[in-house]
């Protein structure tokens, strides 16, 4: 049973833990798990304080700041929405007043922008497209996740592909290797199939309110299908890249972990819809395990020729 606050109790200012709550810090690991790739695939160890110091600025950069702007702005922009179907978040409870769910949005832009200026003109143009997308995703006119297609491909690039080169442009200073920069939009391709099996649990939901998830579009099985080949796609092209790079052992772990993937979706897809929170907890970690040896791989292989 929710908590109600009333009229004389609520509050004109939010708590801390009310800030927090609107920044959904469970959502910042896969944006971070990608900065950490973005790290490794570079191949150069942190070497000294301040250049530790601008790894764990990108690491605050990537999930608190960035992820964290596209969440508060996102229970901003749906509170309308939220108060009928989940009255206990934040805002619709009350626990965020008045207009600070905006103002909270507004302020982690603004940090957000300040620190990726400071590491440099390829970090500042990653974030810069990154909160491009946070907004138009959530806010009118374009909100973009009214269309799952679109919707899917920004928070794919969002979540894995700029995360990605944010973590190497620190570490190379400037713009990376090209190497990492196609498979990082590789891996952004295979996260628009994870994000299709996000949209499973609220099948129903975005059909009444007439958002065109690719679920909504094509309908359950047809959906886990094209969700499968998007994530296994990639993949098979990372496994055919590292082989032609000269990287055999990386390439047999990432090809093993896709196998496993593969005999994963076929239990999948007999029951898309009660299974892909399964997957999403099965399948999406051998995925993302896969893009650190991949990192690991491409590392080794800039760090040997510099």
């Amino acid at each position: 049973m929710s908590e109600s606050i009333l009229p004389d109790q609520a509050p004109t200012r939010p708590r801390l833990a009310a800030v927090v709550e609107i920044l959904h810090p469970i959502t910042w690991f896969a944006p971070m798990w990608a900065f950490a790739c973005g790290v490794v695939s570079t191949g150069i160890i942190p070497s000294g304080g301040l250049h530790w110091l601008m790894v764990i600025a990108g690491v605050c950069l990537a999930g608190p700041l960035l992820c964290g702007t596209s969440q508060a702005i996102n229970d901003w922009f749906d509170r309308h929405v939220d108060a009928l179907n989940e009255p206990n978040r934040a805002i619709p409870a009350g626990r965020m007043p008045g207009r600070w769910g905006l103002y909270v949005g507004l302020t982690t832009t603004a940090l957000a922008l300040a620190i990726a200026a400071a590491l440099g003109p390829v970090v500042l143009a990653a974030s810069l497209l990154g909160l491009a997308l946070a907004w138009t995703y959530s806010a009118p006119p374009l909100r973009l996740k009214r269309n799952g297609w679109i919707s899917n491909a920004a928070v794919g690039l969002s979540y894995e592909g700029l995360p990605w080169v944010t973590g190497a442009a620190i570490m190379a200073a400037g713009l990376p290797d090209w190497r990492i920069l196609l498979v990082a939009l590789l891996y952004s391709v295979g996260a628009h199939g994870i994000m299709t099996l996000n949209d499973f649990k609220a099948i129903e939901g975005d059909r009444e309110m007439g958002l065109k998830t690719v679920p909504v579009h094509l309908g359950a099985q047809n959906a886990a299908r094209l969700a499968c080949a998007v994530m296994a796609l990639p993949q098979a092209i990372v496994v055919a890249l590292l082989l032609s790079w000269g990287q055999p052992w990386h390439a047999l772990i990432v090809s093993t972990l896709l196998l496993v993937q593969l005999g994963l979706m076929v239990r999948l897809l007999g029951d898309p819809k009660g299974l892909a929170p399964w997957y999403n907890a099965t399948g999406t970690t051998l995925y993302v395990l896969g893009m650190l040896v991949t990192a690991f791989a491409i590392g080794g292989i800039l760090g040997g020729s510099a």
